[in-house]
Formats: structure tokens, sequence, C-alpha cells
């Protein structure tokens, strides 16, 4: 299994490339960051990175380790002007960017920032669409095409893409997992392991429809971690937030593990959010990787 970090977007640049640092000088095997302009919920004052500059950053000061969104929001971005930003932030070390997409869903964001925000079945319809634009700009370079959201006419995602982008995409209802089906390399969503094994079963048999065999598309999921001893001694942000947690002694942080393990997961991501600020953060993560997860990591 991979572990990799996922610094909140809710804290200062600086913060944020601290803990990318440090998870590539300890081994991590990926950094993650989410898609979104502000909170959710609670005060709107707090600094928020935005996500494509911040990995842009990662990449060009951060060496090695693999950078992904967890993920885009569709509304935010046209994709064929995405797919030529993708096409231009993997050259600045090839291989390494994960293009996660996802459909978008919150909704203060969107009337804050004066995007639109369309009922969910038109957001999974442009998400459809928008993946085909992507994974054709990405694979064949120069696309036309005219669908029911997005015209494109001989677009182009120059530079080249010295091998594949993968593509991840973020999605967990019913008929969004079709979508994962359809395009994914790789799927992610929040859940507990007994989540994973539930939405599996649905991804095969959608990928059966697809034609496509589900042991193809790499699976990864995260939690909130802490090493708090229960639910109640986390930040109430995050421990009423209705997230899966991974919490408590080592003994049971891995017994979770193996949970997910023996759900199929490819990839566990640890939110920093839990873990607290500064130096004590650093050295949860230092914990967490060489005390929990170190019997799980797969070395290939």
């Amino acid at each position: 299994m991979r572990f990799s970090v996922w610094p909140i977007n809710q804290q200062p640049l600086a913060d944020v490339l601290t803990v990318a640092r440090h998870a590539a000088a300890t081994g991590w095997d990926g950094v993650w960051m989410s898609d979104h302009l502000m909170p959710a919920s609670g005060p709107g004052d707090v600094p928020v990175v935005e996500c494509w500059t911040t990995m842009t950053a990662i990449m060009a000061t951060v060496p090695e380790i693999r950078v992904g969104s967890l993920v885009l929001s569709n509304t935010f971005r046209h994709p064929g002007v995405l797919a030529k930003m993708a096409a231009t932030l993997d050259a600045i070390d090839p291989g390494r960017l994960v293009l996660g997409l996802g459909a978008g869903w919150q909704i203060n964001e969107h009337h804050a920032y004066g995007i639109d925000l369309p009922p969910p079945a038109r957001r999974l319809q442009d998400l459809d669409e928008a993946c085909r634009i992507v994974r054709s700009m990405l694979n064949d370079g120069v696309v036309d095409h005219s669908g029911d959201r997005y015209q494109l006419e001989q677009a182009r995602a120059f530079p080249v893409v010295a091998r594949p982008v993968p593509l991840l995409v973020g999605v967990k209802g019913d008929h969004a997992l079709r979508l994962a089906a359809r395009h994914a390399d790789e799927w992610n969503l929040w859940a507990s392991p007994a989540m994973v094994v539930d939405r599996s079963r649905l991804l095969a048999a959608y990928c059966d429809d697809e034609g496509r065999d589900p042991e193809r598309i790499r699976r990864s999921a995260q939690a909130v971690v802490s090493f708090v001893g229960r639910a109640a001694e986390l930040d109430p942000r995050w421990g009423r937030a209705g997230l899966p947690l991974m919490i408590g002694s080592t003994d049971q942080m891995q017994a979770e593990l193996q949970a997910y393990a023996d759900a199929g997961l490819d990839e566990f991501i640890v939110p920093d959010f839990g873990l607290g600020t500064g130096s004590h953060r650093l050295d949860a993560l230092d914990r967490f990787l060489t005390e929990v997860a170190a019997p799980f990591r797969d070395r290939s």
C-alpha cells in the first residue's frame, strides 16, 4: 500500500510547503492538495491557498514525490484549459503529476466567487464530458470536440506529455461511480473500509458494463488520522463532521489499515489537519509512517 500526505489548504503556503518537503524527505509516496477557495463553514478569514498554483510550487521545489489534486472542481476550470495546464505542469518533472477531477459541490464558494453550480445531475454530465476532453487532449495532443457543454476546435495540449498523466476521479455516489468506471486510472473517496468494499462492488459492476477490468483502477481513500484516544478529543471541525476516523493506539490504527488492505485499497491518504501544527504535526507524520504504516508499505 502507498501512503501519502494531504496538507490542508486552510494554512499559509509556507506551511504547506514545509509539510510537502518533510513528506518527500522522510519517504512518503505522495502529496495531495484539495481544490477549495474558502472553508465550507466557520470563519472565512483564514488563509486558503489555491490548489493548482500550490501544486506548481510543490512540483518546482520538492523533488521526486508524486503530486496530485484531490480533487479539482470541474466547475472552476474549462477542461481544455485544464488539459493545457496539466501538460505544462507535468513538463516540470515528467511522471509525477496525478490529475484528480471531481464534479464540484461546495455551495458557499461558488456563490462567493460568482461561479455557476448546476444541479447534481448536470454536474455529473459536465464531468463526464470534461474527462473525455482531458483524456483526449493529453493522449492525442490535438482535439476537436462538440458536446452539450463544451466546444473545442483544434485545441492543443502541447507540450506533449512524456508519458500518460493518470486521471483520478473522486466520486462516491451510485450514479457518479459510473464515471470512475468509464474514465479513471485512479479512484478516490472519503470512506471507511466497509464503504470501500461496498463502493468497490458497484464500481466493478459498472466496469463490467464499460468493458473495463476493475483491477486496473487504483483505489485510494482517506480518513481523519489522529493519535488522540477518542473522537471527542478531536478538533470539533473534524470530530463531528461525519468523516471516517482513524484514531487511537498503534495497534488500533494497524487493525484499521488491515481492514483497508483487505478491502483492496492501494493508497491511504493522511490529511494533516488531525495531527496538530508545526513540529507536532511533523512528529505525528513520522510516527504514523514508522510505527503504524511500516508493515503495510508497498516498496515496489
